[in-house]
């Protein structure tokens, strides 16, 4: 538990500059494309090593196609739509798909009533937050976020049950990973990227860098690693701690103005979703 929580503390400030910084600025695809890009380099010392066959490389670069390469695509496009504290607290749903995910994964096929109670109220703790300004757009972020929410819970139950040997091992092929976001990236911004919005400056270059070496390069390999070592319940709840500290990092930095009754509301209700969908799962060691 002890590997999710610091990767978490450096997530959170990760939200809070892409945000600020890369946001409106720079094209999102080009954004995403940098980010795996450099993340995939800082492995490049390792990969040339030893190649382990494709048996073993291409679950990891599909895992890594879904989990950041996709994903990333619908966060960055969310941020068009939603505050970070919206967008961090629209995440919350990501231990439902979690445990939707394992337990399909395992071939327990039967869907119960109780997630579909979940997404319904997911749907109205998203209205509270956003009463005033319920339209197209809020909507658009909202299910951008589920998308990405989506990405990131199934490329963890995936990752979560390769056969990838010991720590080590999977420190040597972890590159992989990226490659395959990389990739996924590469026909994004190939098909649909702005060419005209490069990053300008020292400070969005530096951001990218820490994004891509730090949050990405560093901060999957901890987070994938530590996944293996702890049961699907709790690492469902780890994928909610980055929400109060994500929150705490963008009000307490850059001061940004939040409504506190209707998130604290909204965020309430979307955490009875979670419970709701939880309920009378078990969450066995793996």
């Amino acid at each position: 538990m002890g590997l999710l929580w610091i990767v978490t503390i450096g997530w959170a400030f990760s939200f809070s500059l892409i945000g600020v910084y890369l946001s409106g600025q720079v094209d999102d695809f080009i954004s995403v494309l940098i980010r795996t890009s450099l993340a995939s380099l800082l492995f490049v010392p390792l990969m040339v090593r030893r190649w382990p066959g494709l048996r073993r490389v291409m679950p990891l670069m599909g895992v890594g196609a879904l989990q950041i390469g996709l994903m990333y695509v619908f966060l960055f496009k969310a941020f068009a739509y939603l505050s970070v504290p919206e967008l961090l607290l629209f995440t919350i749903l990501t231990p439902v798909y979690i445990t939707v995910f394992d337990e399909l994964y395992q071939r327990q096929w039967h869907v119960p009533l109780r997630w579909w109670l979940a997404a319904a109220l997911a749907v109205l703790g998203a209205a509270v937050i956003r009463w005033d300004a319920i339209s197209t757009n809020v909507w658009v972020g909202f299910l951008l976020i589920q998308g990405a929410n989506g990405c990131f819970a199934m490329g963890q139950v995936i990752y979560k049950h390769l056969n990838l040997g010991s720590v080590p091992d999977q420190v040597r092929d972890f590159g992989f990973f990226f490659v395959g976001g990389t990739l996924m990236a590469l026909i994004g911004a190939v098909l649909f990227a702005d060419w005209t919005n490069l990053p300008d400056g020292s400070v969005q270059w530096g951001v990218l860098l820490w994004l891509g070496l730090g949050a990405s390069g560093l901060g999957y390999l901890g987070w994938n690693t530590g996944a293996r070592w702890v049961n699907t319940g709790q690492l469902a709840v780890m994928n909610n701690m980055l929400i109060p500290t994500g929150i705490l990092v963008n009000v307490a930095i850059w001061n940004r103005d939040v409504d506190w009754v209707r998130l604290i509301l909204g965020g309430a209700i979307l955490l009875v979703a979670v419970w709701v969908a939880s309920r009378g799962v078990d969450q066995p060691n793996h």
